[in-house]
């Protein structure tokens, strides 16, 4: 019960006087005093309850927040603080919470929205770019990250050029068309291979309003280079204020300043992509589980989401499990496991179509990048997931929770029962995942029964279900 200070009158002596009329005061007094002193502690009480519950809900599990009377400003307003969603059926089959990161949900599709915008926000604060000056952004990609770029640079005021191989998904394709973007198909190579699409969207970017530039050879000083702070990182500009070298007389020359400019992002070196996920994934995931995490599970095609949502995810508890999901035909497995980037598809005379054998689009790999060596020391696990098992979580997951998801997120999931099984989790541990896209971008691959089967790749919907009896059975 609260004290109150109050001074308590003699109510006793008043009640007892003889005159009827002072009796009826003095309880009129009696109650007033008594509902005042109620009003005060009830009050108290309330506002101690609320004060308790603030501090509560600080910590407390809270998805995302949206409010009637709050608006973003423009598409890139709309990009990350995506909800965590529980797999309700993985979950309650294994006694442990699946909880997927739905990046899907984001205005291009998927994760690559954060990357994508990172990198175009950093160079615009370091001056390499400018809006609405006509410049253009060049990227080598296999679909999701030049899909980010061009629905981004067009909100910015850039125009896109994506070079891609030729086998990836149409669907990309047609993404990318819709968007304005220029397209250029090439076929599938190494990158030790000048005509591999990522060295081909750097020397479009070095070409960028500069024909005479094509007849230099490679290494040579090109005087329209700007020098940019990073290895990876061209640009470009049709300005003739440039010295040999990439130094500039006064960075605040108008003409330097208006001239279009072409910008090579290059989302595997670009430290950008690793920021956009330690300073933002990272985080909301950590809020979002309310510091309760005991594995973050992750594909890699350029690393960044794996080092930067894990390094950040290892700086607030590093007993948290970082795994990779590797997809076959990816070399990084075995980089994990054995310290040795290799698979045995890429020995001689195994290669079928070309470095990363696989069904699934968007991760694995087979050569380092920085974004690479970041996740490297934070990554605890890996597991390696055939084309057979992502095929067959994507049709389970259809049949269980009603989500259409693209093959990378199958990979995820599949690797999230692999885990369980390894650690024998049975007691509602907490492991994060990325969904990454949706299946709308995998209609005519993984997706696609006819090309399964001409891939060979059989779709057998019981693989998961024993995947999850397998894990069981060792819980028990």
């Amino acid at each position: 019960m609260y004290q109150t200070t109050m001074m308590l009158p003699d109510f006793a002596a008043l009640l007892h006087l003889p005159n009827p009329a002072i009796r009826q005061v003095s309880y009129g007094i009696l109650i007033g005093f008594t509902l005042s002193v109620s009003a005060i502690s009830i009050g108290r009480y309330w506002s101690d309850r609320k004060r308790e519950e603030r501090l509560e809900n600080q910590f407390s599990l809270r998805p995302i927040e949206l409010r009637s009377d709050e608006t973003v400003r423009g598409v890139t307003g709309l990009i990350g603080n995506t909800p965590l969603m529980r797999i309700n059926s993985l979950s309650d089959a294994l006694g442990v919470e699946i909880l997927g990161k739905a990046e899907f949900l984001n205005p291009g599709g998927s994760i690559k929205d954060r990357v994508a915008l990172r990198m175009i926000e950093d160079a615009e604060r370091q001056g390499l770019l400018h809006p609405h000056t006509g410049s253009r952004i060049f990227e080598g990609t296999v679909g999701s990250t030049g899909i980010s770029i061009a629905t981004i640079a067009k909100a910015r005021g850039y125009d896109t050029t994506i070079i891609m191989p030729d086998d990836v998904a149409e669907e990309k394709v047609k993404a990318l068309q819709s968007l304005g973007a220029d397209v250029q198909r090439v076929r599938p190579a190494s990158i030790v291979d000048k005509k591999q699409y990522v060295n081909m969207a750097r020397q479009a970017a070095i070409r960028f309003g500069r024909p005479d530039v094509l007849d230099q050879t490679e290494g040579a000083n090109i005087s329209h280079e700007m020098l940019t702070g990073s290895p990876s990182v061209v640009v470009t500009t049709t300005s003739s204020h440039v010295h040999t070298g990439g130094t500039v007389d006064d960075p605040r020359d108008e003409e330097l300043l208006t001239k279009p400019r072409g910008f090579f992002a290059d989302q595997f070196e670009n430290r950008s992509n690793f920021d956009a996920h330690y300073e933002g994934t990272g985080p909301e995931i950590w809020r979002q589980t309310n510091e309760k995490l005991a594995a973050f599970i992750s594909g890699a095609g350029t690393g960044g989401t794996i080092a930067g949502t894990g390094q950040y995810i290892k700086s607030m508890d590093d007993r948290v499990k970082v795994v990779l999901a590797d997809p076959e035909g990816s070399g990084l497995y075995n980089k994990v496991k054995f310290g040795v980037l290799y698979d045995r598809k890429e020995s001689e005379g195994t290669k079928r179509r070309h470095q990363v054998d696989t069904v699934v689009e968007g991760i694995g790999i087979n050569r380092m990048t920085n974004n690479i060596d970041l996740a490297l020391p934070v990554i605890d696990q890996a597991f390696r997931i055939t084309d057979v098992e992502a095929v067959a979580m994507s049709r389970y997951l259809v049949q269980h929770d009603g989500l259409f998801l693209g093959s990378s997120s199958a990979c995820n999931l599949v690797a999230c029962i692999k885990l369980v099984q390894q650690m024998g989790w049975k007691e509602g541990q907490t492991i994060v995942t990325i969904l990454c896209d949706s299946g709308s971008r995998h209609y005519s691959k993984f997706w696609n029964d006819d090309y399964l089967k001409r891939a060979n790749i059989p779709i057998d919907k019981t693989i998961i279900a024993d995947l999850i009896k397998k894990a069981t059975k060792v819980l028990e």
